[in-house]
């Protein structure tokens, strides 16, 4: 066992492995260790810091300690690691249960290792990294999206990997005043547990993480973020209402729809053209047999000040025109065993390797030549997770490795394809629309949705959980498809309640989006390229009933009063990371009770927003933090904070609270 000072990093070697602590940031630390021989040199969602020098001492009985700033890591001289705060209140302990020192209170005859790599034969390593939950109190927070309603994840069970509708993102936040990435790209899971937190790798050659301490939730956050990066500055057409449906079929029916929220006088600022408009997946380009006139279509909502934003899926059809050149010079995914085959959708088809640098450019070159160049300025990235028909994630390898050892960081790269071509182009405040996201993702101007859900209340309340975890996550532009994806009749009043309430939510989301594939669906269009997909039912605000038309006017142009308010969220967001959408507990984190709510949640600094989650619902409660005093924005009915008030819930009415005098145009 030795343990040695390398300039400013720390450095334990026990056998064969070998561990380094270092400053990453203020009051931050990143750990690695590896078994195999040198430390790996990827940083992945880590952008290089900057140089601080950090308190190193080495003791004489072989222990030793590093301090930056905040937070300290101390390390026995058999290798055991725990995190303090300054004032040395214990933040993170490794768990560890061997005999390797006889003298410390964790000898035991159980034999667990904190790190524990268990070699794969013929390969590297499957990785376990354990920790002690130190207060039964705890809250944990972030992650990412998962399809389940708990904001507070401490006890939860969550993979780490991607799938639709699923991204994991895995930062946490914990209440005891840390906040913890799991840098490292491999498949694995996390467990939450009442006694022990454990990491998990499923094949990687090290483990990797960051940690930072520090007072506030706020401070904590602003940390992360510049440890990974911001999100550029949203531009101001993305603040607006985005009008979309599974799926317009040809250029005349989505410029009707266009033209029709014009005569109608209703706030839109982006429409969408969704999958299949193109001839064969793989072809970046218009169908010109239903799109025979792009640049017109794009001039023409120009001029009516609407955005477009495109489709793009990153699977390549066999009978492409691109397949054979991608396959030739090594720009797709490749499987380990069967048929190259990653999705059957419409067509045999794989996905390109959004990891492989030449395959960034080619995708771009595509993409810039028939849609950048005719005016689109937003892409929709779908199918980033990258969805396959079969998640055997042992089956797929990347340029840059197995799919085992870094898959989750596929969104990421292709985020990058899009905004490296946007940027190298002069294009600034770059927003592009993906079903997946990564720790990083953010900085290449990521806008997460939360992939094809149910239309239900259910699906709702786990939106509702995911938007703000994504938030804590470091992924402020969230949004939902409005009114779920799947399962909405256009002639169901049971749908038409759910639908009202969920653009009610949207309006107080980062990204306010009208989407879903509604039923019953159209017939088919036609029997060549995209026409052979089918269509949903209409879906724009009129396609319903005239209350859901009246109801949802009344947020269309709510949303189009806040923007001026909007903008300065979207501003701390790219400055600080800000979420835009938050918990109570980050603005308010003295106050107990407001680390404890779960079904509200603060919109910016000043608005506090608190859904309507169940059918049918005629009131609910709502928690209001202390330290403030609140207005009810229907009643003007002032509160103190501090107390549990019952308000009415009309099916036109979001309950919405003021801070503390705030002039918000919330009322028409």
């Amino acid at each position: 066992m030795a343990i040695d000072q390398e300039k400013s990093r720390l450095i334990y070697h026990y056998d064969a492995e070998e561990l380094w602590i270092e400053p990453w940031g203020e009051n931050s630390l990143r750990v690695r260790a590896t078994k195999t021989a040198g430390m790996p040199q990827e940083d992945w969602a880590l952008l290089p810091p900057k140089a601080c020098t950090p308190e190193i001492q080495i003791h004489e009985d072989g222990s030793a300690q590093i301090r930056n700033g905040k937070l300290a890591a101390k390390l026995t001289a058999a290798g055991k690691l725990s995190f303090h705060r300054e004032d040395g209140t214990l933040l993170l302990n490794e768990y560890v249960r061997n005999r390797r020192d006889i003298k410390a209170e964790y000898c035991s005859a159980l034999e667990v290792e904190a790190r524990e790599f268990r070699p794969l034969i013929g390969g590297d390593y499957c990785l376990s990294m354990r920790f002690e939950s130190t207060s039964p109190d705890e809250r944990i927070y972030g992650m990412g999206q998962y399809q389940q309603p708990y904001l507070n994840l401490k006890g939860t069970d969550l993979e780490l990997a991607q799938r639709n509708s699923q991204a994991s993102v895995p930062f946490a936040l914990s209440s005891l005043g840390y906040g913890f990435l799991w840098n490292n790209p491999a498949v694995g899971r996390v467990t939450f547990g009442k006694n022990i937190t454990t990491w998990e790798a499923k094949s990687t050659k090290i483990l990797d993480y960051w940690i930072t301490a520090g007072d506030t939730p706020a401070e904590i956050e602003e940390a992360y973020a510049k440890a990974t990066g911001t999100v550029p500055m949203m531009p101001d057409f993305a603040m607006g209402f985005w009008q979309c449906k599974l799926r317009y079929q040809t250029q005349e029916e989505l410029l009707e729809v266009a033209r029709e929220y014009k005569r109608r006088k209703l706030p839109i600022s982006v429409i969408v053209i969704d999958y299949f408009h193109w001839p064969l997946q793989g072809e970046w380009k218009f169908d010109p047999t239903y799109w025979p006139d792009p640049d017109a279509m794009i001039a023409e909502l120009k001029e009516m000040g609407i955005e477009l934003m495109v489709s793009i899926w990153p699977t390549v059809d066999y009978r492409s025109e691109n397949f054979q050149e991608m396959k030739e010079k090594g720009y797709l995914i490749r499987t380990e065993r069967g048929f190259r085959i990653g999705m059957d959708f419409q067509g045999n088809t794989i996905h390109y390797d959004a990891t492989h640098p030449g395959a960034r450019e080619y995708v771009w070159e595509k993409a810039k030549k028939n849609y950048y160049d005719k005016g689109v300025r937003l892409f929709w990235l779908d199918e980033a997770e990258p969805e396959y028909t079969v998640y055997d994630f042992d089956n797929y390898r990347y340029h840059l490795g197995p799919n085992l050892q870094i898959g989750n960081y596929y969104p990421v790269m292709y985020a990058k394809t899009f905004f490296d071509g946007m940027k190298e182009e002069g294009q600034e405040n770059i927003i592009n629309l993906l079903r997946c996201a990564w720790a990083g993702s953010q900085k290449y101007g990521a806008l997460v949705w939360s992939g094809d859900i149910h239309s239900s209340f259910t699906s709702l309340r786990n939106q509702f959980a995911a938007g703000l975890n994504m938030g804590i996550a470091g992924i402020p532009w969230w949004t939902t498809d409005i009114g779920g994806f799947h399962g909405g009749w256009v002639d169901d009043p049971e749908f038409h309640e759910l639908l009202i309430r969920w653009f009610e939510y949207g309006a107080f989301c980062p990204v306010m989006r009208l989407h879903g594939d509604r039923e019953p669906h159209k017939p088919q269009y036609g029997t060549t390229g995209g026409a052979a997909c089918l269509s949903g039912a209409d879906n724009e605000v009129w396609s319903y009933s005239p209350q859901v038309l009246e109801i949802c006017s009344k947020y269309l142009f709510l949303r189009e009063r806040l923007k001026p308010y909007i903008a300065e969220q979207m501003k701390a967001a790219h400055e600080k990371g800000t979420p835009v959408m938050r918990p109570l507990f980050y603005d308010f984190p003295d106050d107990s009770e407001a680390w404890k709510a779960e079904d509200e949640y603060l919109f910016g600094p000043d608005i506090l927003v608190a859904p309507v989650l169940y059918a049918k619902q005629k009131e609910r409660k709502v928690y209001l933090p202390e330290g403030s005093v609140w207005t009810d924005a229907w009643t003007k009915e002032r509160h103190q904070g501090g107390r549990t008030v019952t308000v009415k819930t009309p099916i036109d009415q979001i309950p919405l609270f003021i801070r503390d005098g705030k002039e918000l145009p919330i009322a028409e």
